[in-house]
């Protein structure tokens, strides 16, 4: 997964973080299979599923940063940057299949409950505590950039808050007996990652179906245009997102008469000034001067 700056070069992305936070995960999933199945904790082993997801979804973020980074061919002229737009709704797909899971097995666990060594697995919850904090800082600062890692980094704080609710579960087994605690803290953790999940579906699919990017205003952009020295009118604009922090624009702008060719760069100057965009394609029609206008044959 990579982001891209606004004339489509990609950021200085870099893979390291992906692969050390998935080493992270890698390690401790073991070891919550081998906790688990020792303290006969379903809690543990269920995280370390989820652990599991959040292997896959790394391991598919490395995957599309190194596809990004695939120089474009002759049909494909962007490259392979939308990859990563492809890797982010994928996580979050499987985010929100996720929290459906954690349901069922919080009703499973509801109607059937059984022993758990409290102690063995407040340890070993505590263990992936540190591991998932560790790796949501080493992830943090690419998830600002990238849908791609966002996905990666919110597949990793959802497995925090699933170790901080076996931590929670944990201590009132422990101490009080608290068979119950352990379904219903599952419940609010699933709510939780559809809520992450499902905004991280809605910004990759905006993407996608080639949405006017988050945060801009298309009769803003219009405005913009309109107001530059020269422009009479503006028609058959789109604004859009390639991938991660490259924004692209089309437009045709009608040159009011008299104005020379260099409208289009005072165009682009405003676009680039105001939003930031320098990823545009503006095609520029003259408006004829009124002498110039003759009378079609039909006298109309």
């Amino acid at each position: 997964m990579t982001s891209a700056h606004a004339d489509g070069r990609p950021s200085d992305a870099r893979p390291g973080r992906l692969w050390i936070a998935l080493a992270l995960a890698l390690v401790y999933m073991v070891a919550e299979v081998v906790g688990g199945l020792a303290a006969n904790s379903l809690a543990l082993l269920a995280d370390a599923g989820h652990m599991l997801t959040d292997v896959a979804a790394l391991g598919l973020s490395v995957f599309a940063l190194w596809a990004a980074r695939r120089p474009a061919t002759a049909r494909k002229t962007y490259g392979n940057r939308r990859v990563e737009i492809l890797a982010a709704l994928a996580n979050g797909a499987t985010l929100l299949v996720l929290s459906v899971l954690i349901v069922i097995e919080a009703y499973r666990r509801w109607r059937q409950p059984s022993a758990v060594n409290g102690g063995l697995m407040l340890a070993v919850a505590f263990g992936g505590l540190a591991v998932n904090l560790a790796s949501l800082a080493v992830l943090r600062g690419g998830s600002r950039e990238s849908l791609n890692v966002r996905g990666a980094w919110l597949h990793v704080a959802t497995d925090t808050l699933g170790s901080v609710q076996a931590i929670v579960a944990a201590a009132l087994i422990r101490w009080l007996g608290w068979s119950w605690a352990d379904p219903v803290a599952s419940v609010l953790i699933a709510a939780l990652v559809v809520i992450s999940a499902g905004s991280l579906v809605k910004e990759s699919l905006d993407v996608l179906m080639e949405a006017v990017p988050k945060g801009l205003d298309l009769a803003d952009v219009e405005r913009v245009i309109a107001h530059v020295d020269g422009v009479a009118a503006v028609h058959d604009l789109h604004v859009w997102t390639i991938t991660s922090g490259f924004v692209a624009l089309s437009a045709h702008v009608t040159v009011a008469p008299g104005y020379a060719g260099d409208v289009l760069w005072r165009v682009r100057a405003a676009l680039k000034e105001r939003f930031g965009i320098t990823h545009s394609t503006i095609q520029v029609e003259r408006r004829p001067a009124p002498q110039a206008i003759q009378a079609r044959p039909d006298g109309r």
